[in-house]
Parts: C-alpha cells; sequence; structure tokens
C-alpha cells in the first residue's frame, strides 16, 4: 500500500473512494457470473454443432468416392461464398452469432448429371454450415473467456486490494487524528492548569 497522508483531506478521499469501490464490486461480480454461465452455455451448443458434424462427416462418407470421381466434381458448388453471422450482447461484450452460410449457385445440366448431385451438393453445403458454425462457436467462446479473465482480474483486484487498502487507511488516519484530537485536548488542559496556578499565585500576592 502507498504512504497514506494522515490528514483529514485524505480521509474523506479514502472514504469516497471506498464507497465507490464498494458499490462497483457487485456489477463486476455479476458481470462475472453472466459470462460464467454463458460459456458453459456456448460450450454445450458447441458439443452439439461438433457431434452432429462428426455424425453428417460420418454419413457423408458414402459420398466420398462419388465426390472423388474426377469426371463428376461438386465440391466447389460447396465452397462458401459468405459466412453471415450477427451479434448478442453477454454482460457488455458483443460475440458473434452464426447465422448462415450463403453459397454460390450450382448451375449445372440436369441432363447430364446424375440424380445424386443434388443431394450430394446439399449434404456438403449442410457439412460446410455446420463447420462455420462451430468455429464462429469457437470464437464466441475465445471472446468470452478473454472478457471473463479481465472481470476475475478487477474482481480480484477491488477485493483483496483495493478495498482492503481503502479501509486500512482510514482506520489509520482516523487512530491519527484521534490521538491528535486526545493530544491537543490534553494540551490545553495543561495550558489551562498553569494559567489558573498563575492566577492563583498573582491573587496570593495581592
Amino acid at each position: 500500500m502507498a504512504k497514506v497522508k494522515l490528514t483529514k483531506g485524505e480521509l474523506k478521499y479514502q472514504r469516497d473512494a471506498l464507497r465507490q469501490f464498494e458499490r462497483y464490486l457487485p456489477t463486476l461480480q455479476l458481470k462475472k457470473q453472466q459470462l460464467q454461465l454463458e460459456i458453459a452455455h456456448q460450450r454445450l451448443l458447441l458439443q452439439e454443432k461438433q457431434d452432429t458434424f462428426s455424425q453428417k462427416k460420418t454419413h457423408i462418407k458414402e459420398w466420398a468416392k462419388i465426390i472423388a470421381d474426377p469426371g463428376i466434381s461438386i465440391q466447389k458448388w460447396a465452397q462458401p461464398k459468405n459466412i453471415i453471422t450477427g451479434q448478442k450482447n453477454v454482460a457488455g461484450t458483443d460475440v458473434p452469432v452464426f447465422e448462415r452460410v450463403e453459397f454460390e449457385n450450382a448451375e449445372y445440366d440436369l441432363f447430364l448429371m446424375p440424380l445424386w448431385v443434388d443431394t450430394g451438393i446439399d449434404e456438403l453445403r449442410g457439412l460446410v454450415s455446420l463447420r462455420e458454425a462451430v468455429r464462429v462457436l469457437e470464437k464466441g467462446i475465445e471472446i468470452l473467456q478473454a472478457e471473463l479473465r479481465v472481470t476475475t482480474q478487477r474482481v480480484n483486484l477491488f477485493e483483496k486490494v483495493k478495498i482492503p487498502e481503502a479501509k486500512e487507511a482510514i482506520r489509520l488516519i482516523k487512530i491519527f487524528i484521534g490521538d491528535q484530537m486526545t493530544n491537543a485536548i490534553g494540551r490545553s488542559k495543561i495550558a489551562k492548569m498553569k494559567i489558573q496556578e498563575a492566577l492563583e499565585q498573582e491573587m496570593a500576592l495581592i
């Protein structure tokens, strides 16, 4: 703790600071709780998406040989054109929210391409959309965790440093000012006694 000035002005400053710390701390604690809850929720969503992605990937393996056929390429129609995301605010922190993936129109000759092409494109696009949803969720969790770390540091700073320091400074200043007042009263009594003794000596001479 930095050296504290033992003055009434410093006492007021420390009291004001303590009030601010104690008023702001509950807000930080609430933010920390909200972030923790949202991270837990986002992790559940992420696990669900990852499980669905794995299942869909396994299901699509039956298309693997056909998709790999150099004579019939549908992968180009499953390449993302745009990843559309929104935002939501969690305890003052903007978090990305996956909305959809946009793809180029799949233009091909319906007479030349086999019937499975439409289904194959849909399956691949679904897999790509799930992959991008997972990435957005991972990014969101990363942002929330970073904000949680900062918020936790601030909570600890207020709880373990700022508030105890302010209380200790107030205690020290009050003790010093109390001692000063006691000393002043003592000096005042001594002065009165000396004055009284002087008066009595003068009266004795009369």
